[in-house]
């Protein structure tokens, strides 16, 4: 076992080989080790205690660039009118990366956390330094960056670019210290790392922080559901009915807190400038390609063909929810991928899950491999309240995905259509842009790469189709 891992096992599910070496009907309950799944019974997905916030000496110059880039405040290159000294500034911080040694890796890579780290940093590296680019120069990414970005990103299984675990599961702290075991409250949260060092980016990314946190409630309901299911009596489908109820209360939950992040982040300042900063290949509008330069000196690395950057298709919480309820083949199937079918790439949502920390990819594989799936058995009960507690459970699923709907409006459709203002609020109401009718808002992109309405919309309907018909 890694010791640098210090999750609990969560979930306890039988292997899909269950049935070799157990008697007749009775169910293995061997689990995987926690390691394997790195989910935490107070946290989650979430790491149980704040991610490190430095590396150690050996790789102090990353850590230095990264202070300095934020310190120098450094402006979007794309920005109109950008003066002369922005320009110099940027481009003398680029030049200072382009001459940083070449850092190996290889007392990293005994630990977990501090390979997570370096994703992180030099992750944010990478960003500041093409999003400070002028937009019509080639994005060129320097051998002190290329080199380990890739072997680190090798050993963690990721794309060498930001994912939803930089800017999310591993970019917070304390406000104040925690007692002993004690469980990180919503409002005690700060972030790590920013772009702008604004108010309205930091509550972007506490506002999933605090879904991924709020989400064990969701984690712990599907345990006991599960267990339950193995019983399959009455008694345990009075009690499963009762959980489902819980459940879909959760998602409420986690739909209110999604369209709290109303409250504090402006929606012109994130769409003109926040988000540009976390975009991808993807979600180029130039559609520049990203070169890797000095990828050639170690023979081990492949040419990256994964850059999306970080989305919120990554979170594994709403994955984990999908595939619980069984409906990841309604909502996992969409024929609206952003990508072109000749293009090879799987749909949106499976291939975001290459960009999530590999223990929860080995947690989401497990978790499908359930022999029980609970959507066979309600259907299989005929009990009609069980039933209703299950589309209960999916039209909340349902009700979470048209709240992303209106965040979309609010904070990419609606600014969008307007200039690109100073950082200064500006009031937006979502109620009213209708994305049904805008006639030039299915060409827009998300921070994936989707052509981002469709895709939603698409989303949206089939996790309602999701939904049983009256047994």
């Amino acid at each position: 076992m890694d010791p640098n891992l210090t999750s609990n096992h969560f979930l306890s599910l039988p292997r899909p080989d269950a049935s070799v070496g157990t008697p007749a009907g009775v169910p293995d309950t061997t689990t995987l080790a926690a390691h394997d799944f790195d989910v935490d019974t107070r946290t989650g997905f979430m790491p149980p205690q704040p991610p490190i916030a430095r590396l150690p000496p050996a790789w102090e110059s990353w850590e230095a660039a990264l202070d300095e880039a934020i310190r120098l405040q450094l402006q979007l290159g794309h920005t109109p009118g950008l003066p002369e000294d922005e320009i110099a500034k940027s481009e003398s911080w680029r030049g200072r990366v382009r001459s940083l040694p070449i850092l190996p890796i290889t007392d990293l890579k005994r630990s977990e956390l501090y390979l997570r780290r370096g994703h992180h940093v030099l992750g944010w590296i990478l960003h500041f330094y093409i999003h400070s680019l002028p937009p019509n120069a080639s994005i060129v990414i320097p051998p002190p960056i290329t080199l380990p970005l890739l072997q680190i990103s090798a050993q963690l299984q990721l794309p060498p670019v930001l994912t939803y675990s930089d800017d999310v599961l591993y970019n917070w702290a304390l406000k104040k210290p925690l007692e002993q075991n004690g469980v990180p409250a919503l409002d005690n949260l700060r972030c790590l790392t920013l772009f702008t060092g604004t108010k309205d980016e930091e509550e972007f990314y506490l506002t999933s922080s605090r879904i991924e946190l709020k989400g064990v409630e969701a984690l712990e309901l599907m345990q006991v559901i599960m267990d339950e299911t193995f019983v399959g009596d009455d008694i345990a489908i009075r009690r499963i009915t009762q959980y489902l109820t819980s459940v879909a209360t959760v998602i409420q939950d986690l739909r209110t807190m999604l369209l709290a992040v109303k409250e504090h982040c402006n929606p012109d300042i994130f769409y003109h400038h926040i988000r540009p900063w976390f975009r991808g290949v993807d979600s180029d509008p130039n559609k520049r390609p990203w070169v890797f330069a000095g990828i050639e000196e170690d023979p081990s690395l492949q040419e990256p063909t994964e850059l999306s950057g970080p989305s919120a298709g990554q979170s594994s919480l709403v994955h984990a929810l999908d595939i619980f309820l069984g409906v990841d083949q309604y909502s996992h199937a969409s024929s609206v991928t952003g990508h072109s079918s000749s293009s090879g790439k799987s749909a949106f949502l499976d291939r975001m899950q290459m960009y999530m920390p590999r223990h929860h990819r080995t947690f989401l594989n497990h978790l499908s491999a359930n022999p029980r799936p609970l959507r066979a058995f309600v259907e299989g009960s005929k009990d009609a309240g069980l039933q209703e507690a299950y589309n209960a459970a999916v039209l909340a699923l349902k009700a979470f995905r048209d709240a992303h709907m209106i965040i979309v409006a609010l904070y990419i459709i609606g600014p969008s259509r307007r200039p690109a203002p100073a950082f200064a609020a500006s009031a937006v109401s979502a109620e009213r842009l209708d994305i049904q009718k805008d006639y030039h808002v299915d060409t827009l992109k998300g921070t994936g790469g989707t052509e981002l309405v469709n895709f939603l919309k698409d989303v949206r309907d089939r996790t309602a189709g999701a939904v049983l018909p009256p047994a």
